[in-house]
């Protein structure tokens, strides 16, 4: 177990578009470096998003990119392999989930980020992470058999980063990262499935888990539980995402203050990504609604049952540092008892200590919860991550 003080901390540069080297340079330039001096760092940890066509540009010539982000004190140590293709396109809902790990694509461009990523780590950099998606969107495929496609995959993944780690003396994991509504969605999803299709100890050491703390809020998975869970079944943790969702507590509300909540709620249902809302109901039972605009739309129906819900969590990647706004709050508490769970003396995670922000919203928060500008609200996100470490120590 790594010590909360020699965790490594950055954000996901996948808050930026650009899908070519140009692009990711320019957007590096403008905004890494001002948040890195905005957040008073020496240096600052960089999440890479390298989406498939400019990971072929980097691939053929790795030296002077790492050149760069040396000069400008920014330390690569952790890639974002989920978004394959143009994160920022006018609507990406489902897309993000294709290639699946069924697909030769997905393997062969994971295996070049793994590549990259080696070269790109410092001589005392030993381990490296990448984060990529849980198999596949359900309706793209036949399940069991992605399951079992994929898991082939994973497996030859696995035997090529341990002879990369030979070649290079860098470690790379790739970490799957579940997500409401894929094919590994809970724990006990990502449980069974390591059990099924990577139960070697060669499997284990390159393939492991992303714990995105969103991801598991809107699951309405305990933190504590979800991290003990993995350490107890041998699965490591490649990379925590730290991040934020939307929560509306109905039951605290009164009718008319719902009202409002729901015209909150509006703002949110924007029609880029995919906004999956976890449900209890008054009955206590946990429902998955596919998408934030479909849910409200049943919401402005007389007499839709989802009025006696008694909590919403939405996968919205929200501001780490906002607790409450309006009649809505985040799950920013989630994040505190994830700290706090991987930094307690007993905890007994596989954990690579990489932390990495992933507020990739900014472009489609509303405008009113925005600060002075992009460099400066991840600069302030820096910040508080780095606080709440130490409380959490």
């Amino acid at each position: 177990m790594i010590s909360p003080t020699k965790w490594t901390t950055g954000y996901c540069t996948n808050v930026h578009a650009g899908t070519d080297m140009a692009s990711i340079r320019e957007n590096l330039d403008r905004y890494a470096g001002a948040a890195r001096m905005g957040a008073g760092l020496d240096s600052l940890g960089v999440g890479l998003w390298l989406p498939a066509s400019a990971a072929k540009e980097l691939a053929a010539s790795v030296g002077p990119f790492k050149e760069f982000l040396a000069q400008r004190s920014l330390t690569p140590y952790t890639i974002n392999g989920f978004p394959y293709d143009n994160f920022h396109q006018d609507v990406v809902k489902q897309t993000v989930y294709r290639p699946g790990w069924w697909e030769p694509s997905r393997r062969q461009y994971t295996e070049m980020l793994a590549e990259i990523l080696s070269q790109l780590l410092s001589d005392d950099q030993s381990t490296g992470s990448i984060s990529t998606l849980p198999i596949g969107w359900p309706t793209d495929c036949d399940p069991s058999k992605a399951k079992e496609a994929s898991g082939e995959a994973l497996r030859t993944l696995a035997k090529f980063l341990s002879k990369l780690e030979s070649k290079t003396g860098k470690r790379i994991v790739v970490a799957i990262e579940p997500e409401p509504g894929c094919m590994l969605d809970t724990t006990e999803d990502v449980v069974d499935f390591f059990a099924n299709e990577l139960p070697e100890s060669m499997h284990r050491r390159h393939i492991a888990v992303c714990h995105d703390v969103c991801h598991s809020a809107v699951m309405m998975e305990s933190q504590a539980v979800v991290i003990d869970r993995l350490a107890t079944e041998g699965i490591g943790i490649g990379k925590v995402q730290i991040s934020s969702a939307v929560v509306a507590d109905w039951q605290a509300m009164a009718e008319g203050r719902r009202r409002e909540a729901i015209t909150q709620l509006s703002q949110f249902a924007e029609d880029r990504y995919l906004h999956q809302t976890g449900r209890v109901n008054s009955a206590g039972k946990f429902m998955l609604s596919e998408d934030l605009p479909n849910l409200l739309a049943k919401v402005a129906t007389d007499g839709d049952p989802v009025w006696g819900d008694h909590r919403w969590v939405v996968h919205f990647h929200m501001p780490i540092f906002i607790e409450r706004f309006g009649h809505l709050c985040t799950s920013q508490s989630d994040i505190l008892q994830c700290l706090t769970a991987l930094a307690a003396p007993g905890c007994k995670a596989d954990f690579t200590g990489h932390l990495e922000i992933e507020t990739y919203a900014w472009s489609v928060l509303p405008e009113s919860m925005r600060k002075r500008g992009l460099a400066d609200d991840i600069a302030s996100e820096v910040r508080w991550l780095r606080r709440a470490i130490v409380e959490a120590m």
